[in-house]
């Protein structure tokens, strides 16, 4: 079985809490037309969304930890407190998941999108030690474009990596109210891939395109619109989304 933890801000740090919500909503229609019936949803929030859709494998934990205080100090501090906080909840989520004994797990961020393909490759290969998202898409709400990112999109986007559970390096009694450096396997994404390799359990690359990373939202905690504008190739590798994009990941 695999298991998405979804960790979601609290509507106090968010801009818009109507428009956080929207988008988990989308996350969790995308997640939930999984192929397999093998698969749970685990999100961890201070406050539920706004939403009207359910399904039976989403659970809900409300963390009781406070949410990141973004009143005060520099930027990169309060980018930093919004990381940890989201470390926090990733932890418990997958502390929570071991409830369901699942094979492997997946860390999602509540505004991408998934293949509907990921519960089913979990599923007849429940002895590999996972995958990372070698490609993937880029995506602004409201667009009849996307771009694909052929190579690296792990680096990019945090939605990327599924593991085997026993490679989660979660602690014998995990904390949630530590720094940022007790958190840095879950936060730092990019650096799974590595970690695990030099481990001697290595990710293979997934054979198809596993996510859409949703920016521009107004709501990312680390999209940095200059990553946009790279030469030429930022033309060529947009397309017009077609409807099997659409069924693969339901825009």
């Amino acid at each position: 079985m695999l298991v998405f933890v979804v960790p979601l801000q609290s509507m106090t740090v968010s801009n818009s809490w109507e428009q956080v919500s929207q988008l988990f909503e989308s996350c969790m229609q995308s997640v939930c037309q999984q192929t397999s019936r093998h698969f749970q949803v685990i999100v961890a929030c201070h406050e539920k969304p706004l939403t009207t859709f359910t399904h039976p494998q989403i659970s809900y934990i409300e963390v009781d930890f406070p949410a990141p205080d973004i009143t005060s100090g520099k930027t990169n501090d309060i980018l930093n407190r919004k990381r940890v906080d989201k470390g926090r909840k990733q932890l418990k989520g997958l502390v929570a998941a071991q409830e369901f004994n699942p094979t492997h797990t997946m860390l999602l961020d509540a505004d991408d999108l998934v293949s509907k393909r990921l519960a089913e490759l979990v599923y007849q290969n429940p002895q590999a030690n996972g995958w990372f998202f070698k490609q993937g898409y880029r995506y602004t709400p409201g667009s009849h474009w996307i771009y694909k990112k052929s190579k690296n999109f792990h680096t990019m986007c945090g939605s990327c990596n599924i593991i085997r559970s026993a490679l989660n390096q979660i602690p014998e009694n995990p904390e949630y109210n530590r720094g940022y450096g007790y958190y840095k396997f879950f936060i730092d994404h990019a650096k799974v891939v590595k970690i695990l390799a030099e481990a001697g359990t290595p990710l293979e690359a997934l054979p198809f395109c596993g996510a859409v990373y949703v920016t521009q939202t107004g709501e990312n905690i680390y999209f940095d619109t200059s990553r946009l504008y790279q030469g030429i190739g930022r033309y060529l590798n947009y397309r017009l989304i077609t409807r099997s994009l659409k069924e693969e990941f339901r825009f």
